[in-house]
């Protein structure tokens, strides 16, 4: 775990440099042509957020408040006119870009490394397979017209 604690720790430090390059990755991207709705400073920010606090992401928060902020996402994105695909592909680039970020500046070599990079990746997998449910359901709620902020839902 201690490994993957540095990892993290590398990753909140050039979480600045992250968003970037993200938004340069998404500006390429055919797959995430509705995202010219969002305004470029909000999704950077909420990128941002997620590199620079990635530890509590992970380890600190719970199930409960993934749903809550990706809920909330999915719903913004709905009501900016991006479709629940891009959305989801948005997601799966800021993961990409985490890992290619990894893969180049981590120089993991040894086997005890190897153990560290897996567990880390274990724990982005949970965290973006989460984020990805919340956020199209939070998008497929706010298309059907019901509100994501209250826990009873209604019409």
């Amino acid at each position: 775990m201690l490994l993957a604690y540095r990892l993290v720790r590398l990753i909140e430090s050039h979480s600045d440099g992250l968003a970037r390059s993200l938004q340069r990755r998404y500006r390429e991207c055919g797959k995430c042509s509705a995202y010219s709705n969002v305004p470029a400073d909000e999704l950077t920010d909420k990128v941002y957020d997620v590199y620079r606090h990635l530890g509590d992401w992970l380890l600190g928060k719970t199930e409960a408040d993934i749903e809550k902020r990706y809920l909330e996402v999915g719903a913004q994105r709905a009501a900016q006119g991006v479709p629940v695909s891009q959305v989801v592909w948005m997601i799966c680039l800021v993961r990409e870009n985490l890992w290619d970020y990894l893969q180049k500046h981590a120089q993991l070599e040894r086997p005890p490394e190897i153990f560290g990079e897996i567990e880390l990746l274990e724990l982005l997998d949970q965290f973006f397979h989460l984020a990805i449910y919340y956020a199209a359901l939070g998008h497929e709620r706010a298309m059907a017209g019901y509100s994501v902020k209250s826990e009873v839902l209604t019409h």
